[in-house]
């Protein structure tokens, strides 16, 4: 085959081009030159997509910011193990019939070379409910947004480990992904734990019994 040019790293071919698809091809080149964005990035969910996914039976969202200040991050560092770059977190009140049904918290940690976009939904008991992948931007290692892999964070807390390849399991050819996003979601449990909580006394929280769950 004869090569007509590189993109993203990848050869494209004369046999591999549809001659009415070569236009958008060039374009879809040209605007990841312009853009920085890779041509393989993957957008699964937007975060209000990823809200209704976490919380189905919520009726409203109450969007916050965290405040961190050097005390808290030190404090952050020296529990999760995590290094914390930003002095704000972006997170979502899920509420029902005004009871707090949990906290989602947005956060991007880097894979091999990109950054990855994920949210983490807490309990008000400190407990992971869910993890999604709101974006991918790595030519490997997709195999994160599978059910199986995020299931394994299901009922964890920031005192759990959350380590590759001891309580979390590594997945072959995407080790970086994997541990950064795991480090990521510890920093996530005690960041909620240290700053969050805090802001929810006098909130209407579950009963104990639904807090167990």
């Amino acid at each position: 085959m004869r090569t007509i040019f590189k993109c993203a790293g990848r050869e494209i071919h004369w046999l591999q081009i549809d001659v009415r698809k070569f236009g958008s091809a060039l374009l879809l080149a040209g605007l990841a030159l312009f853009s920085g964005e890779p041509v393989f990035a993957e957008r699964y969910l937007t975060i209000e997509e990823a809200r209704r996914l976490c919380f189905p039976s919520a009726e409203d969202f109450e969007a916050q910011v965290l405040r961190i200040s050097p005390d808290q991050a030190k404090e952050i560092e020296e529990r999760s193990g995590v290094k914390v770059y930003l002095s704000t977190q972006r997170i979502w009140l899920a509420r029902r019939d005004n009871e707090l049904l949990g906290v989602l918290i947005v956060d991007q940690v880097r894979g091999k070379h990109e950054l990855i976009d994920y949210v983490v939904a807490i309990s008000p008991s400190g407990k992971v409910q869910q993890v999604e992948i709101l974006a991918y931007r790595e030519s490997h290692g997709q195999e994160i947004r599978r059910r199986k892999w995020r299931a394994q964070f299901s009922g964890k807390t920031s005192d759990a480990p959350l380590r590759l390849n001891q309580d979390i399991y590594n997945i072959s050819g995407a080790t970086i992904s994997c541990r950064n996003v795991t480090e990521g979601i510890k920093r996530s449990l005690v960041t909620f734990e240290i700053v969050g909580r805090p802001r929810l006394s006098g909130v209407r929280l579950p009963d104990a019994a639904a807090q167990l769950r």
